[in-house]
């Protein structure tokens, strides 16, 4: 009798605990390795890697990994008027990151500048509890398991507050 290697359930238990990996859906899993383990280490840790007085001009925005096409690129969101300071500190944000994770992660930074203006919330906006995105509102709502569904919320306000 032969069996099937390609099933989509896992038929085999296992015994003891289970990783949290290995009870999330899915859709879960793609979404929560979209952005991966380079970039969630980096938003823990970029009070350590910038200073104290890059931290409260900068923040990273998006980590995009090498292909066949580029290279890696580290994308920093900065307040405006501090540009310069973080040119300057170009090379020595690009050998901390390095230092950080042990081999070259970053090769290039690339910077956003934005206005610091407080925004006038609207009352949508306000009465919206939810921080997350409303694609990922969808694909988190269409999880069956309660527990896991809220986890994944206070999940994603935890990356938000950072």
């Amino acid at each position: 009798m032969q069996f099937k290697n390609n099933t989509k359930q896992r038929n085999v238990s296992i015994q003891g605990l289970r990783s949290f990996k290995d009870t999330l859906p899915k859709n879960v899993k793609r979404i929560i390795n979209k952005k991966g383990h380079i970039y969630s280490e980096t938003l823990s840790n970029w009070k350590y890697i910038v200073g104290i007085e890059l931290f409260k001009c900068c923040y990273p925005k998006t980590f995009k990994s090498a292909n066949k096409f580029g290279v890696s690129t580290l994308v920093i969101m900065v307040k405006r008027g501090h540009e310069v300071d973080m040119e300057y500190s170009k090379k020595d944000i690009l050998n901390k990151m390095n230092a950080y994770f042990g081999y070259s992660v970053v090769e290039k930074l690339k910077f956003i500048s934005f206005d610091d203006k407080q925004k006038v919330l609207s009352k949508i906006e306000i009465d919206d509890k939810n921080v997350t995105i409303k694609r990922y509102k969808d694909k988190i709502i269409d999880v069956k398991n309660e527990k896991i569904k809220k986890s994944l919320l206070e999940l994603t306000k935890v990356f938000k507050k950072k």
